[in-house]
């Protein structure tokens, strides 16, 4: 009984700990995904601004 115990301890542990990583990932994907999308318009404004 007590090696069930311990093994759904562990687990619960495992979930939480994971937790922050997978908002750090997400987080990244996030600020890349905005990055990109404002490298994109930068681009898009800069081919369609006259030329000086």
């Amino acid at each position: 009984m007590a090696t069930i115990w311990r093994d759904f301890f562990a687990a619960v542990l495992t979930a939480i700990r994971r937790r922050p990583d997978e908002r750090a990932i997400a987080e990244e994907r996030r600020r890349a995904v905005e990055r990109l999308a404002e490298e994109r318009i930068r681009q898009a404004r800069e081919s369609t601004d006259p030329q000086d």
